[in-house]
């Protein structure tokens, strides 16, 4: 997992709350709103943006917005040597969401969706044909029960949990 070099203080957290609650608030309302000069405000944002702080926007896109209704993880083991060329090759796959490094047994675990079985079954056979892929396993999404979230770590960096 890659992250950012700037460490967030409080008053970043509250910044970034107040993003999560309202993404589209101008700078003059989050200065508003957390009591910090507009400069402050504009600054901060300029320095989390810069400093990889902050995801994507994309991120927020679902896939099943795009037809893509089925999700799947699927765990890939690797010769040691391939692994950075396996990783270029799963980034140039589309349905490819993201591409983690593991320890234990797995390799890489890569988040993949499909608009159905049959293209789930296509996308999995485009990566066991990379070169350097030794195996793989396939497990579907069926439900998500807890999304993708910071309000929680945020809240206690910010010192409101």
């Amino acid at each position: 997992m890659t992250a950012g070099t700037t460490r967030l203080d409080a008053t970043d957290a509250r910044l970034l709350l107040a993003l999560s609650e309202d993404p589209r608030a101008t700078v003059l309302s989050l200065a508003q709103t957390l009591g910090l000069a507009r400069n402050t405000v504009q600054s901060r944002l300029a320095r989390l943006e810069s400093g990889g702080v902050l995801d994507p926007f994309e991120r927020r896109v679902r896939p099943e917005a795009l037809g893509y209704r089925l999700g799947a993880y699927v765990t890939v083991q690797v010769v040691q040597r391939s692994l950075a060329d396996v990783a270029d090759a799963l980034a140039a796959i589309p349905e490819v969401l993201e591409v983690t490094g593991l320890s234990g047994v797995a390799d890489l675990l890569v988040q993949v969706v499909a608009v159905d079985a049959d293209d789930l079954w296509r996308i999995t056979e485009q990566v066991l044909a990379i070169p350097g892929v030794q195996r793989t396993d396939t497990n579907l999404a069926l439900r998500r029960f807890v999304d993708h979230r910071m309000a929680p770590l945020l809240e206690r960096a910010a010192g409101t949990d």
